[in-house]
Order: C-alpha cells, then sequence, then structure tokens
C-alpha cells in the first residue's frame, strides 16, 4: 500500500506531539496516582505526634468544645497532597492517610489539651459537656511543598478561632502556620515531617487557646443581666 507523504508526515506529527505530552507525566510517576492496582498496594500512613505541656501554659477552670474542622475537598482528602511547583497539586502514588487531615488535625489539638491537665474539660462538639467556649478550625494547607527547593517541607496552615459560648463573640483569632523540611523526598520520611509540623501546630494552638480564653475570662463581665434578677437567700 503506498502511503501518501503529506498522510505520513501528519501522522509523524501526532507522534511526536503525543510523545511530548507523555514524557513530562513519566517524569512525575513517583507523584501522580494510578489505576486500581496502586490502591491495593497503596501505604496507610497514621501520624500520631504527642506532644508534652509547656510549663508556661497557665492553667484554666473553663471548659471548651471543639467543632469539627473544616477545609477544601482537595485538602481533606486521604491522599497525600505535594505541590512540586507553586500552581500545581498532585498526590503520591501508593500512599494516603489512615485520616483525614481534619481528623488529624483536631484529634491532636484535643489530646494535647487533655494530657497537658491544664483544662478541666475539653471534647468533641455534641459530647454532652457544657462548654463555656468552642473552638472553630479551618483548614486551609496540608501538603509538602517543594517551594523552589531541592526537598518538599510538610506545610500545615490553620487558622482558629476561639469563640464565648454565651454570647458567641469572637474571643481571639489566630492562623498558624508550621512547614517542616523532609530528610529526604521519600514518602516515609515526608510523613514523618508532617509529624513534626502537626506537633508544632497542636503544641502552639493549645497554649494559644489557654492564654487567650484567661485573657477573656479576666475581662469578660460576669454580672447578672439587669433583664435576670438577682436570686435572694
Amino acid at each position: 500500500m503506498t502511503v501518501h507523504p503529506g498522510v505520513a508526515r501528519r501522522a509523524l506529527s501526532r507522534l511526536v506531539i503525543a510523545f511530548a505530552l507523555v514524557m513530562p507525566l513519566a517524569s512525575c510517576s513517583s507523584l501522580l496516582g494510578g489505576g486500581s492496582g496502586d490502591r491495593e498496594r497503596s501505604t496507610i500512613y497514621a501520624p500520631d505526634p504527642r506532644v508534652e505541656a509547656n510549663p508556661a501554659w497557665p492553667h484554666a477552670d473553663w471548659q471548651l468544645s471543639m467543632s469539627p474542622p473544616t477545609a477544601a475537598r482537595m485538602i481533606d482528602s486521604f491522599r497525600i497532597a505535594v505541590r512540586p511547583i507553586p500552581d500545581e497539586l498532585q498526590v503520591y502514588r501508593g500512599a494516603s492517610w489512615a485520616k483525614t487531615p481534619t481528623d488529624m488535625l483536631q484529634d491532636a489539638v484535643l489530646r494535647t489539651l487533655e494530657d497537658s491537665g491544664h483544662l478541666p474539660g475539653v471534647a468533641r462538639q455534641g459530647a454532652g459537656i457544657t462548654a463555656d467556649y468552642k473552638l472553630v478550625i479551618d483548614l486551609r494547607r496540608f501538603e509538602a511543598d517543594y517551594n523552589g527547593n531541592a526537598l518538599p517541607s510538610a506545610t500545615i496552615e490553620a487558622n482558629a478561632k476561639l469563640i464565648h459560648n454565651i454570647d458567641q463573640t469572637v474571643v481571639g483569632s489566630r492562623t498558624f502556620l508550621a512547614a517542616q523540611p523532609a530528610a529526604s523526598a521519600e514518602v516515609a520520611q515526608v510523613v514523618d515531617a508532617f509529624s513534626n509540623a502537626l506537633r508544632d501546630v497542636s503544641s502552639e494552638m493549645a497554649g494559644w487557646i489557654l492564654e487567650s480564653g484567661n485573657a477573656h475570662e479576666v475581662t469578660h463581665d460576669r454580672r447578672v443581666p439587669e433583664s435576670m434578677p438577682a436570686v435572694r437567700r
């Protein structure tokens, strides 16, 4: 069969373009997730940082409830996110979290406050305790970020708001950011960096919660409202 030269040139051009598109993907094969075979071989990671109470943290006599943290769907995923370049977000192939990032962060902060013994009562929202304050967390980032470096840093960014339950006023608001460099580009080393970043954020947030709540307790007017007559003995 005779192939017209023009047809051959067009076919060759398509082949070159297809090859050019495949090559960048092949170079990122360690990052991109694959088919069902990859899911079957997936390693599940469960960071479990333990935070010791800072002696400088104040003790409190009020109770705290923690609302479920919020996050964008791409952030709050079982897949481990990695940002190779500023405007591109991928996931590690063959690796996943045992819990979602919002669950990991809430568990870490809750356990830190419970184990510290500096707060008489702290629990998840709906646990049944009578809480004076409520913690609301918005998780903004939970990713391995190269940021132009040879190795990624486990990056966690979250905004926390402490709310007084009686009048629903925001007692304090602060954004926490931790970026822990990984020892290597291997997923296990990146997960270790996430554990350290989670420990740092939890420690800073716990101290801030105690300080902010106590500061509000000092300035808050606890007098009985005029609409509620005092009980005579």
